[in-house]
This record gives C-alpha cells, structure tokens and sequence, in this order.
C-alpha cells in the first residue's frame, strides 16, 4: 500500500543555498554512525537522531513533517599501525566517502508508522539523491578550513604577458637556475620557471623565483605542482608578498601554452603546508619514560574534533563547561529545547547540544571504527561545527576558518551569552566570572581623590619579560615570573601626568587599581608579547602558579575613607552631551610604539577608550583599512541631526542578537558601518542604546529589572588554579591551542588534558605552565 504523504506533498530536492543537515542531529550529537541512523526531514532537511532521544520525532510533531530520509553509516576497518598513503607524484587522488563507509538508506513516513518506503519511488528518488549528493553542513565547513579568504591585486587584474609561446614540456621539468624539480613557479609575465622558497616539511627551494621577480619587476607567478583542472591553484604576488588569486587563470596559463584541463594536482598548495605546519606544534601526549599517556573516558571527559584550525574554539569550550554556573545553565536543565525551526541556528539549543555532548559522558568512548591491537584508542571526537557557524556569524574573524586568539573567542562568547535570553529561573552563566575594579586617582598637589568603578569578566596580566644569559649558540630563555609579580605590577601606583580639575597643579596624579568585588571564577588573560619591528610575537616565559590555594586578599581596594576629599567632576563643553575626549594616558602609549595619533583617537574610540592593549590589537587588526589615516569624525553620532538608520541594518544587527535600542545607537556612532558597529557594541556593553520614541516604555521597564551585583567582597577571597588555555606557536593567530583542567578521575584529582579529540590524564604540567595563556582560578 502506498503512503499517501508522498503523493500529497511537495517535495523539492536541495538548492545549493539549503543546509543539508545529514550528518548529525541539530540537537543532539547522535549521528548516521549510530546504530539507528539519522532522519533528514524530505521537507526542511533538518536533521534529527532516531535513537531513544528521538528529535527526528519531535520535529514531526511540532511542524507535521512526516516523510524521512534515514542514513545508517558504518566505516570500513582501519589498522592503525598502517602508513598514510603517499602523495603520488603524478597526482592527488582524494579519499572519496565511499572508500572509508558503508552507507544504507531507508525512506520512513512517521505519520503511517512505516520505514519501508521504496526510495526509487519516482517523487522520493531525485530527493534522495539530492540530499546524498549535496554538501553537508559541516563539509562546507571543513571545505572552508583548508582555504584561506583569498582576494586578487591590482598586479593580478592588470597583468600584461609577453607575446605568447609554447613552453616545451621538458623546460617545465625544473628550475631554470638550478636543478631543483618541484617547488617551481611560473612567472605569468615572461614564462620564466623559479624554485620557491623552502618550505616546511622538507620542500627545497633556492628562491630563484624570488631573484627573477626582484631582478624583473614581475610580481605575479604561479606553482605549477598545485594547479587543478577545476581552476585553483597557488597564486603569489612578489610585488604584494602574499597569495593572490587569478580569476583569469586559464586564459594565462594558455599564453604560455598549458591547459588547464590537462593539469593534475601533485604538491601540496601553500595553505596545505601551513595548515601542517600549525598541526605540528603539539603537545607532550607521552609520560618521562616515553610511554604513550593511556586515554581515559566517562562524564565531563569528551574531546572535540579538530575542524582545521579550530582547537581555539575546542580548548576554550572545554574550560566554560568545566564551570559549574555553565553545567547547571545548559546540562542541569529538564526544560525541553526550544520549539524552533532551524535548531542549527539558535543558540539556545547549540549551547545544550554543546553541553550535553561534553558533560554527559554519552560520547566518550574509543573510536570503535579503529583497530590499534592492544593501544586503547583515542575518542572520534564531536564535531562542533554548527555551533562554531552560529557563534562566528556575523563577525569578520569567527566567521572565517582561520586560527584565531582563543581569549578573543572567549570574550566573544561571554558577550553572546550575555545578551541571550535567560528566562527564570534560569540565569546568566557568565554572572561568576563578573567583578569590580575600583581605580583611585589622586592630585600629588591638592591631595584629593576620586574613586572610579567599572565590571569586567577577565583580566589582563602583563608577564615582565626578562632574558637570562644563554650558552653559545643556544636561544636565549625568559625568567620564570609569579604570578604574584604580575598581579603586584597590575595593582601597583603610578604616576599620571593629567592636570588637577580641583587645584589646576600639572603635576600629575597617583593611580592605582585593585578589586571591589572578586568573582566566583577569576579569568586571566597573560600577555607575553614582544613587539619586534612592530609585529606583535609571542614569547614563552613561565609564569609559576601554585597548585595549592591562594589568598587575594591584599588586593581588595578600602574604598574611600573619611578623611579623603573628592576631586570635581570634570566640567562638561556647553551644549549637552560631554565630548568624547581620547583617554591621555593610552594615547601616550600608542604614540610611544610609533602609531601617528589619528590612528590612536581611532583605536581607543573604537575599544571603549580605557586599554591600550586592546586599542594595540584593534590597531594590528585594522592596519589595511582604507580609512584608518582618516581622522575620527564624530559629528554625525552626536549631533542631533542624524537621521533613522537603516531598518535592514537594525534588522541585521539585531539578529546577531543585540536589541534595537543598541543596534540604532551602534550605527549612529559608526555611520551605518555594520563590522564597525559589532566591534562597537562589543566595546560598549553596558551602553543600553538609543530608545528614541521607545524612551518612555524603556523607562518604565527599567525598574522592574534587577541589577545582579558582580562578585562579592567577603573575605577571605581564596582562589586556586582551576583550568588552563595553553599555546605553543609564535603567534596567537597560529600555532596550537589545548586545555588542561583540573578533574577527578577514579575518584581522586587530577590534571587532564584535552587536546582536540584526544582526552588524556597527565601527571607533569610543567609544560602546561610554561604555555598557559588563559587561566582559570576557582574560588574555594
């Protein structure tokens, strides 16, 4: 008997714009490589389990979809101890899905309780095919994570080649200065073939490229070892010194008489080898005698899957949810997920799918799918994919695949959680990490004081960098700093060279700040940066933490004391609203590292204008912008002429999440900019926005909600090392990020270390102190 659905309903196969969720469920972590499969939805393609959670069934409750592609998957035996496949020299055949699984597929209809429905029914098959052939939701992803965001150049558009000729084939075969036969490159002008540079895993180059491009004035050349017959291939300009890519590339190539469609991919591309490169910087997975650290599973103990440059993402996620206010928020929950339609793009149910993939246990078990004889093998690892696309929506680095600093995704994260609803008697998780810094500013003539408070979530620590005498021929090594040095220099007085609005001495002022309040979780962000040639490089210099509890009682701030009298208000221009005046003593900084100044107003303006760190990083960040030597005009935001913004804008902001109040005073401050209005909410987070006619309901809705205090005051504030980011690589934008956290393992604590799938207990941390970057202390 056939199911009336499928004759009823109109069924579409997928457009390439449509996610195809056949992978994993979009709110669970079950996938097709469960014993029961996955339940693509014939009408949305939303992807459900089909297990004893059943959300394929709960989506066809909620919204009448009854017809189900199920895609059960198992993979093809590996042996462990079998070497990789090599790179074959005349080309690159890619592992194709069905090389590693063996897939069966079943059509169900949940309305008519049958699972047998004939898959090449003529109204089922093309939907069928459409949803196996399509790209998955996290394919495109991982697609992404191997390419770089490449753009083209003026050398590139207006490149001018000699006349044309064939190359014999025999001259392509190697350098035309020296004998080297791969890792050659083509100049797209003259037909000239150069080695490259030497590259890392052992790729020899003698940079005769290079000479003929300074020797030539010709910028533009391509490899010939990584052009494809689909068009891509590495493209590199000289006269830029980046990678370029040519949209025209056929046709250049066919100057010098190479077709395109007759070219096999033999080399790793550039983006390949630093991909590698960034993978090789690991972590110690061995004990002191070489033995390899035994993998350990249960609750609270499972990994997540590398995307390509995402431990970033995997080390950061790994530390929040070790949190407690974060396991009861998003585990500890029996309120059933959110009604939506696309549980892929709602944050609500990413961060329980998050949280439930990594605290209950349910995935961490060995990769059944390896055979490694006696060697325990590590977890599969989950793949975080569809929450790493939702939280990097909108933002011009976590919307990209590349590596990226794990404090900025942390910073990142407690603002995107902030801002999300929290309907009682749930609560903000991110509440225990907040706190108050309290800064005391005193005239050094007239002896009165004003006191100034502002709520953070972390602290930055500046590690003092000291080199110690090295052997010859050694690198030199950093002195090994306590913590309670860095934390002693934070608090420290110094002296502010401002002008007294009470006396009008130009003495200047003392400064110092300590804690208001200390938070439940302290979070410290340690700065180990040395500029050189104006590059930002990351150096390893040992911080030494205690494994045992610690007071910070010393650095609580007494408040003002009776006998100490307040400073006036600075005095606002006439005309209303207080100008916005640079923060003296950050410019001054700026300055001093060699920024012209306008650069400078631009930067404090844009981070809150309180860090000159953060306004540092903004800086490196926005160098190429076409704008950046423009100065700071502020008129448009704070004259009251502008006008409405954009409704598609507001629209677009506040789907990122913020409200209208806010999304219409962001872009009234940054001219209607969308990026600079993201980065200036970001800086600005207690700003509650412009209201305009919404003033008054705005006012009377105020009262009605609670200010949550930020941290508490009682003492003894004691706190102990609780979870650490740690980073080995040159640069935060590269190299290789895990998490060490303290858990019980059998009953007794210890350190565990995550590093992307692999999850393992470790006795030495020695190294892990040495790299720590973000740590995490526990009130106790």
């Amino acid at each position: 008997m056939a199911c009336p659905h499928v004759e009823s309903l109109t069924l579409r196969p997928p457009t390439p714009a449509q996610s195809v969720y056949r992978e994993d469920c979009t709110q669970c972590f079950d996938s097709i490589d469960d014993p029961t499969g996955l339940d693509v939805c014939l009408q949305c393609f939303n992807g459900g389990c089909a297990g004893d959670r059943n959300h394929a069934k709960t989506h066809n409750a909620l919204f009448s979809h009854p017809l189900a592609l199920n895609i059960r998957r198992t993979r093809k035996v590996v042996v462990r101890d079998e070497p990789p496949l090599k790179m074959s020299k005349l080309a690159i055949a890619a592992e194709t899905e069905a090389d590693r699984y063996d897939v069966a597929l079943s059509v169900k209809c949940y309305a008519c309780e049958r699972t047998d429905l004939d898959t090449a029914d003529p109204k089922l098959a093309p939907v069928v095919e459409g949803i196996m052939s399509a790209n998955t939701f996290s394919r495109k992803e991982e697609v992404k994570a191997w390419e770089q965001e490449l753009t083209s150049c003026e050398h590139v558009l207006l490149l001018q080649q000699s006349e044309p000729r064939k190359i014999e084939s025999q001259n392509l075969g190697h350098c035309s200065k020296c004998d080297l036969k791969e890792n050659l490159w083509l100049c797209l002008e003259c037909g000239n073939l150069g080695c490259g540079r030497a590259q890392f895993g052992g790729v020899g180059g003698n940079s005769h490229a290079l000479a003929h491009a300074t020797e030539s004035q010709h910028g533009v050349a391509v490899k010939l070892g990584s052009i494809t017959p689909e068009g891509t291939a590495d493209v590199y300009c000289y006269t830029c010194d980046d990678e370029r890519i040519d949209d025209n590339l056929a046709a250049h190539l066919a100057n010098w008489g190479i077709i395109l469609a007759e070219q096999q991919k033999t080399e790793k591309s550039l983006t390949e080898m630093q991909i590698e490169q960034n993978l090789r910087w690991e972590f110690s997975m061995t004990t002191e005698d070489g033995k390899e650290l035994t993998p350990i599973f249960g609750p609270n103990l499972t990994g997540l899957k590398n995307l390509g440059n995402s431990c970033y993402l995997a080390s950061i996620l790994q530390c929040l949810y070790d949190i407690p206010s974060f396991q009861k928020r998003y585990y500890d929950i029996s309120d059933p997920l959110p009604a939506v339609q696309d549980p892929a793009q709602d944050l609500e149910t990413q961060l329980r799918k998050i949280g439930d993939g990594l605290l209950s246990g349910r995935y961490s078990k060995p990769d059944s799918d390896v055979s490694s004889g006696d060697v325990v093998p590590h977890q599969r690892g989950l793949s975080p994919s569809m929450f790493k696309h939702l939280m990097g929506r909108g933002h011009a680095e976590f919307s990209t695949m590349r590596q990226q600093d794990a404090f900025e995704l942390l910073q990142h994260l407690i603002k995107l959680i902030t801002r999300s609803q929290h309907i009682a008697p749930a609560t903000d998780p991110t509440q225990p990490l907040r706190f108050v810094m309290e800064q005391r500013l005193q005239c050094l003539s007239c002896k009165k004081v004003r006191y100034t408070t502002v709520e953070q979530d972390n602290l930055f620590i500046d590690v003092p960098l000291e080199k110690l005498p090295a052997a010859e021929g050694e690198e030199p090594k950093y002195r090994p700093v306590p913590l309670k040095e860095c934390l002693d220099n934070l608090t420290a007085t110094e002296t502010v060279e401002l002008t007294c609005s009470a006396c009008g001495s130009k003495d200047g002022y003392s400064k110092r700040q300590l804690f208001k309040t200390f938070p439940e979780v302290l979070v410290l962000n340690a700065r180990k940066m040395a500029v050189i040639n104006w590059v930002p490089v990351k150096v390893d210099v040992p911080v030494i933490v205690d494994d045992e509890p610690f007071l910070l009682d010393e650095y609580i701030s007494k408040g003002q004391q009776p006998d100490e009298e307040t400073l006036p208000e600075d005095a606002a221009p006439a005309g209303g609203a207080p100008a916005w005046v640079p923060d003296a003593e950050a410019v001054a900084q700026l300055e001093a590292m060699g920024f012209p100044r306008v650069r400078c107003e631009k930067a404090l303006h844009a981070t809150g204008n309180s860090d000159a760190n953060a306004a540092m990083e903004w800086l490196f960040a926005h160098m190429e912008d076409p704008d950046i030597d423009v100065p700071l005009d502020l008129g448009a935001a704070s004259g009251g002429g502008a006008g409405p913004a954009d409704p598609e804008r507001i629209d677009m902001l506040t789907g990122m999440g913020f409200s209208v109040p806010q999304a219409r005073k962001a872009l009234k401050e940054t001219g209607g900019d969308i990026e600079r209005s993201v980065e200036w909410l970001f800086s600005h987070p207690d700003d509650q926005g412009d209201f305009g006619d919404d003033a008054g309901a705005a006012t009377e809705a105020a009262p009605t909600q609670e200010a949550q205090s930020a941290g508490s005051s009682e003492l003894p504030a004691k706190f102990r090392l609780q979870s650490i980011v740690c980073h080995k690589g040159t640069s935060i934008h590269a190299g290789h990020y895990v998490a060490f956290i303290r858990k019980t393992v059998d009953g007794e604590p210890s350190w565990v270390l995550f590093n992307d799938e692999k999850v393992v207990e470790v006795v030495d941390v020695d190294e892990m102190k040495q790299f720590a970057y973000v740590y995490f202390f526990k009130r106790v």
